[in-house]
C-alpha cells in the first residue's frame, strides 16, 4: 500500500464524542476514533463514578458501558455494570468477623434481567444461621426492590447506595453489621433477548408435550 493511501486512510477516521447514558446526564466520557461509525458499535467504555461526578471519593466504583448508537459526530451508550474495585472491597474486611454474599437475578419492570451481587460485612463473627438469614434477606430485598422499578431506577437505587441502606436496615436486626454494599450489578439481557428467550422456552415445551 503507498504512503498516499495509508495517508488518506488516516484522514477518513473520524473522532466520534462518547457519552453517558441519559441517566448519567449524557456526560462525555471521552472519544475514540473509527472510519466506519459501525465500526464504534459495540465497543465498551470503562470510567468510574468519581469521574462522573467530579469526586475522588467515589473512584472505587467503575462503571463499563456500551456503545450502542452511532451520530455524525457523537456515540451514545448504555449501561452494562456497575462494580466495586477489589482494592476497596479487600479494606472492608476484618478478621474475626464475617463476610456474607449473594447472587441475585432479577427482571425489572421493564423486562431487563439484571444480576445483583449485595455483600454485608458483620461486626464480629456470625453463626452458620444468621449468615443464612443475613443473605436470604439480601435476596428478598434485592426481589422486591426489583418488582417495581425499571432498570434505570434500579440502577439508580445502587449506584447511589439506596438499595445497600435498605439492605442495611433489614439486615442489622438479624446481626449487628458495619457496612452493606453493592459490589456488582450486571445488566445480562435487554427486553429483546429476554423475550426472545422465552420464545424459545415456550417451543421446547411444547414440542415436549406433543412428543
Amino acid at each position: 500500500m503507498s504512503e498516499r493511501s495509508v495517508s488518506k486512510q488516516k484522514q477518513e477516521k473520524r473522532w466520534y464524542t462518547i457519552h453517558a447514558p441519559e441517566q448519567f446526564d449524557r456526560q462525555e466520557l471521552g472519544g475514540t476514533p473509527a472510519d466506519e461509525p459501525d465500526k464504534v458499535l459495540g465497543r465498551n467504555i470503562e470510567t468510574t463514578l468519581g469521574e462522573l461526578k467530579g469526586d475522588a471519593s467515589e473512584n472505587n466504583t467503575k462503571l463499563t458501558f456500551k456503545i450502542n448508537d452511532v451520530g455524525s459526530d457523537a456515540a451514545y451508550t448504555e449501561f452494562m455494570k456497575h462494580e466495586l474495585t477489589r482494592d476497596y472491597l479487600r479494606s472492608l474486611v476484618r478478621r474475626g468477623a464475617s463476610k456474607v454474599e449473594a447472587y441475585v437475578t432479577v427482571l425489572t419492570t421493564d423486562d431487563y434481567r439484571v444480576q445483583i451481587q449485595p455483600v454485608a460485612f458483620t461486626t464480629k463473627d456470625a453463626d452458620a444461621s444468621q449468615e443464612k438469614a443475613i443473605r436470604n434477606t439480601m435476596v428478598d430485598i434485592v426481589e422486591e426492590a426489583a418488582e417495581d422499578r425499571t432498570f434505570e431506577d434500579l440502577i439508580d437505587s445502587v449506584v447511589e447506595g439506596r438499595l445497600s441502606s435498605a439492605i442495611y436496615g433489614e439486615a442489622k436486626t438479624i446481626y449487628p453489621l458495619r457496612r452493606v454494599e453493592i459490589q456488582k450489578a450486571t445488566m445480562e439481557a435487554r427486553p429483546e433477548e429476554v423475550a426472545a428467550e422465552e420464545e424459545t422456552s415456550v417451543d421446547v415445551d411444547e414440542e415436549e408435550v406433543e412428543v
